[in-house]
């Protein structure tokens, strides 16, 4: 019944927090600019990587060692949040869009006029028979002088058509330009029978499954190394190796949201390129990590591979929203966000199974006598026996596969920056093509 119990709660607690995630990103995406999208959905969402440090702190502070007034910390202080969102969080709707296209090298899509001469030269027009029609003749429609411009403003008598920008080409640039300022609206059936929906998903699964695997096991890491080679194992110790690991992800983590923010949108407005090339520096970050972890013999220095750990997972869910939604619209932000956000749960449980079958298979190791010599009395009271000491050939198998889905996901991410960039231009020739028409 107590295992029904916890599972239901957990189911709870992961489909609240997602809602919290989906509700704060949809508003905030849906009340800035696209020009600083990138930057503001990452501060938003960086709190999310600081709720653990937060929480930790007021824990170790208020009543350390007391998890069940932790647990209760924890219920108040994220649910008081939401029901005061609830209240007051409203969409800031944004300035109607400029009918000029927001694709360079376009035009605009209004029709321009050239001043009409005073005088006698505004008493005639040329039709396109070459006669000429009074201006002031009550019996013609005046409206089709909307499509004349007048060619020698200092001296000009007659009126032209306008070679520039028609009334048809008017009407198709217009159009063009909505959809360029609203982007792509891709959802439901048609979103999963996107190539690109599945790219971002196995980038994302590759890169996340990574990173849960890590945070998941970092207290399993940091326990094996300081186990390793120490005869006097003090367990509180070890708790404190395990809870600098997690403020140190929580830090970083906070803080990968908020720089891939700002990067992505200078990427975007400064460099002019697209967005998703911003996946690439997360996964170079990722592979980075996973080569530090394998390299570290020494709880002291672990610290290194979870801050870079951190700043890539954070970095990984501050772009991935933006992401989203450059490459399928912003209307069905909330649905979309929800189906990518799966992803985790391919990845997660996977890598995970494999880090935990690869320590029980240490475990055995360690229990058949390969470190016979090192008893549980001999070293002054280990918690378990079914915790494995090795240091870290206990886990270093796992990173190693890890480091592989890194750079796996490295290589799709250039290719999913080089087809994005692909993409616009050919967008971009076809708006130009469109408006010369």
């Amino acid at each position: 019944m107590h295992l029904v119990i916890l599972i239901a709660c957990s189911f709870m607690t992961g489909l609240a927090g997602n809602a919290g995630l989906a509700a704060a990103m949809n508003t905030t995406a849906k009340s800035f600019p696209e020009t600083s999208r990138g930057t503001i959905t990452g501060l938003v969402l960086s709190g999310f990587g600081l709720s653990a440090f937060f929480f930790a702190t007021i824990a170790s502070i208020a009543f350390p060692g007391d998890t069940s007034a932790l647990l209760f910390v924890l219920g108040l202080g994220t649910t008081m949040p939401m029901l005061l969102g609830l209240m007051i969080v409203r969409q800031i709707p944004l300035p109607p869009p400029s009918t000029t296209l927001g694709i360079e090298g376009g035009v605009q899509g209004r029709e321009e006029y050239q001043p009409i001469p005073s005088g006698d030269a505004a008493l005639f027009m040329s039709g396109n028979d070459g006669s000429h029609t009074s201006l002031l003749d009550p019996t013609e429609h005046l409206h089709e002088a909307s499509n004349y411009h007048v060619s020698e403003p200092s001296t000009a008598v007659e009126l032209v058509p306008d070679r520039i920008v028609s009334r048809r080409s008017s009407i198709r640039s217009t159009s063009r330009a909505k959809l360029v300022h609203d982007g792509p609206n891709v959802y439901g059936k048609q979103l999963w029978l996107t190539p690109d929906f599945h790219l971002v998903f196995i980038i994302m699964s590759l890169l996340s499954g990574t990173g849960l695997m890590y945070i998941n096991n970092v207290g399993s890491i940091s326990q094996a190394l300081y186990a390793k080679g120490n005869p006097n194992y003090d367990e509180l110790e070890a708790s404190r190796w395990q809870a600098a690991q997690v403020s140190t992800l929580s830090v970083c983590n906070f803080a990968g949201r908020i720089l891939i923010g700002l990067i992505a949108d200078l990427m975007r407005i400064r460099l002019r390129l697209p967005r998703a090339y911003c996946f690439c520096i997360v996964s170079t970050l990722f592979v980075v990590s996973q080569l530090s972890a394998i390299n570290v013999n020494d709880v002291a220095h672990l610290w290194k591979a979870t801050a870079l750990l951190g700043l890539a997972y954070g970095s990984l869910f501050g772009i991935a929203p933006t992401i989203v939604i450059d490459w399928f619209g912003l209307s069905h932000l909330s649905e979309n966000w929800g189906f990518v956000s799966l992803s985790p749960l391919v990845g997660g449980n996977i890598f995970s199974l494999m880090f935990g079958h690869n320590l029980d298979s240490h475990n055995s190791n360690n229990d058949t006598g390969t470190h016979s010599s090192l008893s549980l009395t001999r070293r002054g009271g280990l918690p378990s026996d079914h915790q494995c000491f090795d240091g870290r050939n206990c886990y270093v198998s796992s990173l190693y596969v890890t480091a592989t889905a890194c750079l796996i996901a490295l290589g799709l991410s250039v290719w999913a920056g080089i087809r994005d960039q692909r993409k616009t231009e050919e967008a971009k020739r076809e708006v130009i093509w469109d408006a010369d028409e």
